[in-house]
């Protein structure tokens, strides 16, 4: 048994005992228990990961009760970058959990669904056929879809998020079924080292692509397949939102590269259009929705919405630019999207641990009943900030390094001579740039409101700091943002090897060089020269502080008042309200103005109230109308059923009729 068998083999002996501990650990030290037990199969999946990485090979198999199918295991190195990914943020999450989960969070049911929701998101990218693939995708979907029910009897939109969410996963599930079907079939093998015969330009290769895209858009949260994320990642347990947002949706970006890089390499550029127009939509769209939303797991759920979109624009913009034969651009946007799936992983875990402890001391999710916690969660509120600046993609952080990696190849792969790239790049690099600045203006609201000025509610005013194991990932999570951005040059070789991109450099402390483009990127000398600026700032303001103590005095321009009352402050909404103006018309907001005037009188007015609904258009528009033509449909097809003989004799008759002719022809 080689090293990597023998990693796969503990991470699965230890998922079972993790399961065992879970079922039978008392309550009081079960959270303990199962915690340090996941976090030993995470560790073994990472150690997994990084011999998968690092080129090492090996297959592990079980026999099944179907005639020559073995479900198989044989991780190569691009799933080993997607194990790494799922273990590193199921391990911080574990960490969390073991001083997060309470109440029904804390039940057997949500332990051993969190085990077997972690042990398939680590099993999807190390799968060797479609069998196994297809059934470790089931247990992730299995695991996710009971978390997202924890809090169904005191939360009753738990309820409506699981049942979103497991008809759009099975919708998944079917699509990929279909999809593997059409390769299996015309290749007469469900191995993965056999899928790779069909070609990309045939009949086949087509649809299994359109199959396989929907099937891996759905699960990563796609426009406008994105329906069920922003309403289960808010209702499950922070842990497990945090796993779900930074690594499930992963598994959707890891399923379309093994189909454009494994399966079916050199696709036609067709195939780069529809990536480029699926991720940019969702990117726009994305940032837009989390730009005016004041639900703070909401919004990040639909940031995911627009990270993942970014993602899938990088894939599209490689399978484009290889089209063409424009390689060395076509290489760079490959691994901005492989940079940016770590990068996000990395922030978005930190974000959605920072969102479930302030939940934890808060009890609020709306932005504008709180304030204040920097204050007073001051270990959350660095590492919050800290992930908050990888989001909006700002120097030095892994956004900044992963969306200047997808700039070079945007700029660097523009052409005269072919329209579809001479049309499709600089709208792409409108689009990047776009969403650039809404998500530096999402992430500004979600911190200056959440975390700055004075608290709006009860909550906010009485939060306290969270426990160790919680801040401690939280933190962990903003260090590695940090770290891969001031070292992207190592990382990026790693990635790059694992994709067969050989044209990448490590210069100086770290920094990033694209030699085949000529371009290159070093952190650590503009951290120092950011740090050469700030410092005569900090110098001055600090010897002007000694020099002129701050001293409490009235405000005459506050009505008199010492101090500011919060209802001076912007709000979350407040703040979003010149996006929502300018875009109304896409975001089609409800709002309401009621005033109440003082008794007899037409001018003195006593109250004034207002009111504003913001819903998914996508949802209102598309599927809402779609359900009630099935809900109507359903109605008409019971009065089939009246429970007539006759009726019934004379349909067995119809369709007998019906199959001869079909026969005869």
């Amino acid at each position: 048994m080689n090293p990597l068998e023998g990693a796969l083999t503990a991470e699965l002996l230890i998922a079972a005992l993790a399961c065992i501990v879970a079922a039978l650990s008392p309550a009081s030290m079960r959270r303990y228990l199962a915690g340090v037990a996941t976090l030993a199969m995470a560790a073994s999946g990472i150690v997994a990961g990084g011999f998968a990485l690092s080129g090492h090979t090996g297959t592990l198999s079980a026999p099944t009760a179907l005639p020559a199918v073995d479900l198989t295991l044989a991780p190569d190195r691009l799933g080993g970058v997607f194990i790494v990914i799922a273990s590193a943020v199921t391990l911080l999450a574990a960490l969390y959990a073991i001083g997060y989960v309470h109440g029904s969070a804390d039940s057997r049911s949500a332990w051993l669904a969190f085990i077997i929701f972690t042990l398939g998101l680590q099993m999807v990218p190390a799968a060797g056929d479609v069998i196994t693939f297809l059934l470790a995708w089931e247990l992730m979907a299995l695991g996710s879809g009971v978390l997202v029910l924890t809090d169904h009897r005191t939360r009753p939109q738990a309820r409506s998020a699981a049942l979103w969410y497991a008809v759009m996963t099975q919708l998944s599930f079917l699509l990929l079924l279909a999809g593997f079907a059409v390769l299996a079939t015309a290749t007469g093998s469900t191995t993965f080292d056999a899928l790779v015969t069909v070609s990309p330009t045939s009949t086949t290769g087509a649809l299994a692509f359109i199959l396989l895209t929907l099937g891996f858009a759905t699960k990563a949260g796609l426009v406008p397949l994105h329906i069920w994320l922003p309403r289960a990642h808010p209702e499950a347990p922070s842990h497990a939102s945090a796993v779900m947002s930074a690594a499930m949706v992963k598994m959707g970006v890891y399923g379309t590269l093994l189909v454009v890089l494994r399966f079916m390499p050199g696709g036609p550029a067709w195939w780069g259009i529809v990536l480029l127009v699926l991720g940019g939509i969702s990117a726009v769209y994305g940032i837009l929705q989390a730009s005016v939303t004041s639900d703070v797991k909401r919004l990040l759920a639909y940031s995911t919405t627009e990270n993942i979109g970014l993602i899938f624009l990088a894939i599209g913009a490689s399978v484009l630019l290889a089209a063409y034969g424009i390689t060395a651009a076509s290489q760079a946007a490959l691994l901005a999207a492989l940079l940016l799936a770590i990068s996000h992983a990395a922030f978005k875990c930190s974000l959605f641990l920072g969102a479930g402890a302030i939940v934890h001391a808060t009890g609020e999710r709306n932005l504008d009943r709180l304030g204040g916690l920097g204050v007073r969660m001051p270990w959350t509120a660095a590492a919050f900030g800290v992930a908050a600046l990888g989001a909006a993609a700002l120097p030095v952080t892994s956004g900044f390094v992963a969306e200047w990696t997808l700039f070079q190849s945007f700029i660097h792969g523009a052409t005269r001579d072919a329209i579809p790239l001479a049309v499709a790049l600089p709208v792409a690099v409108a689009v990047v740039a776009l969403t650039a600045g809404l998500a530096l203006v999402t992430f500004v609201k979600l911190y200056g409101i959440g975390f700055l000025a004075r608290p709006r509610s009860t909550g906010a005013d009485d939060a306290h700091e969270v426990s160790h194991p919680m801040r401690w990932a939280a933190l962990i999570g903003a260090a590695a943002v940090i770290a891969l951005g001031v070292f992207p040059g190592p990382i990026a070789q790693v990635l790059a090897s694992a994709v067969g991109i050989g044209d990448v450099a490590t210069i100086g402390f770290g920094g990033l060089s694209l030699p085949s483009l000529g371009v290159l990127l070093d952190p650590m000398a503009l951290a120092i020269t950011a740090l050469v600026c700030a410092l005569p700032v900090v110098v001055v303001s600090a010897l002007s502080a000694r020099r002129h103590p701050r001293r409490a005095t009235e405000l005459p321009w506050g009505c008199g008042g010492v101090r500011v009352s919060p209802r001076m402050q912007y709000t979350a909404t407040s703040y979003a309200e010149p996006l929502m103006r300018v875009f109304d018309d896409t975001l089609r907001p409800e709002q309401d103005v009621v005033v109440t005037h003082a008794t007899e009188s037409r001018y003195l007015v006593a109250q004034v109230r207002y009111r504003q609904k913001l819903s998914d258009v996508i949802e209102v528009r598309g599927y809402r109308p779609l359900l009630a033509f099935a809900d109507r449909l359903g109605v008409v097809s019971r009065r089939l059923q009246n429970g007539s003989l006759h009726r019934y004799l004379t349909y067995s008759f119809v369709a007998l009729i019906v199959v001869l002719v079909v026969v005869s022809l």
